[in-house]
């Protein structure tokens, strides 16, 4: 058990000798504040610099699904392309290849995630490795291997050095029995899927790492994430991104929730920036480890209303998936981010209208250009 191990190093170094010969001895971990890398208590997304020394070395998991690669474009663009690696267990597409540093890394292996960690330096984690909800529900032993065993690896690895490490979670972290409307960041949560079982034990055991080790963990409850140049990743909220690429491309839409169904959203452009922001945020404004984080709340029927303003014929109709309806039912209609604009200073951009234009126009675009080749 790596954290076992880690206890073992620490005490064999306060006796004068490693653990074992295999073992460099290192500092104990220090608590969160003490780091060299300590941001000042002024920075903010608009106003911090970093010098070429205390720059963070990022490494990014599962950074081949919808929320990696904008992630990683958008810490390049700050840190540099070279501090900031892309990794994930498939091919990666040429031009994200060619965008920056990719490695292969599979967060079930242990000692290649360590070797990663050490050989590049890494001081920031962001774990994106994850089974969503619909996927995870049809493959529960595979969504508990990557979600619960995945994640304890990286708590171990962040800990052993002192990374400052971020796990997303997600409204699926609620169940039927928490308020929904709007939900709290502190509550009764209680999910039923594999997935949402698995956010709540990040959460948990983040913040018991945190207490126990002085681990750096940062989370955000993330409501539905809807992007333009990514597809559906068999989340219950994927209608929401679907409906712009079938509404250019046919004129109409089979959705599998019911048109009343309200939930959470975000443009991604809101979840990457509100990811950076609190991964930057001083220690000492954090009043908890997970928030929840919100822009707006729709249903199928909202959406629909806002396309057919920009697509006049536009037809929307309802085959209502009884799994991702009733994953959809047990979720947050809307969720309470209050603690998150009070600490450090949340704020969204992006209203349905706003959303619904860009998605349009990128889409859009995309279909001319199809068209003319």
């Amino acid at each position: 058990m790596p954290v076992t191990r880690l206890l073992r190093q620490v005490a064999g170094q306060m006796l004068g000798s490693p653990a074992c010969g295999c073992w460099t001895a290192t500092p104990p971990l220090q608590f969160l504040g003490t780091s060299p890398q300590q941001i000042p208590a002024d920075a903010s997304f608009h106003s911090t610099s970093f010098s070429g020394t205390d720059q963070p070395r990022v490494l990014i998991t599962g950074g081949l699904g919808q929320l990696g690669v904008g992630l990683a474009n958008l810490l390049r663009k700050r840190f540099g392309k070279d501090n900031v690696i892309l990794s994930d267990i498939r091919k990666p597409p040429d031009h994200i290849f060619h965008s920056g540093p990719f490695i292969y890394s599979d967060i079930l292996d242990y000692k290649n995630l360590r070797e990663i960690v050490v050989n590049n330096r890494i001081t920031w984690l962001f774990h994106y490795s994850a089974l969503l909800s619909a996927v995870g529900e049809a493959n529960v032993s595979l969504a508990r291997a990557v979600n619960i065993t995945g994640l304890h690896n990286v708590l171990d690895v962040a800990a052993e050095h002192n990374l400052r490490l971020f796990v997303p979670s997600t409204i699926g972290a609620f169940g039927p029995t928490s308020p929904r409307n709007p939900t709290p960041d502190l509550c009764v949560q209680r999910p039923r899927t594999i997935y949402g079982v698995s956010k709540v034990h990040a959460e948990l055991m983040g913040e018991y790492y945190h207490h126990r080790y002085g681990l750096d963990f940062r989370c955000l409850r993330y409501p539905g994430i809807i992007s333009a140049d990514s597809q559906p990743g068999g989340g219950t909220t994927d209608y929401a991104v679907q409906i712009f690429h079938d509404a250019l491309k046919n004129g109409k839409f089979e959705c599998n929730l019911k048109p009343s169904t309200s939930l959470p959203m975000m443009y991604i452009d809101d979840c990457l920036r509100a990811t950076l922001e609190v991964m930057e945020a001083p220690a000492e404004s954090l009043s908890m480890r997970t928030y929840n984080i919100n822009a707006m709340s729709f249903t199928p029927e909202d959406l629909a209303q806002e396309v057919l303003k920009h697509v006049p014929k536009f037809q929307i109709t309802y085959n209502v998936d009884s799994v991702r309806q009733a994953i959809a039912d047990s979720w947050p209609m809307n969720f309470d981010d209050s603690n998150a604009r009070k600490d450090w200073g949340w704020k969204h951009d992006f209203d349905l209208p706003e959303l619904v234009t860009t998605m349009l126009n990128f889409h859009g675009s995309d279909t001319r250009v199809a068209q003319a080749n």
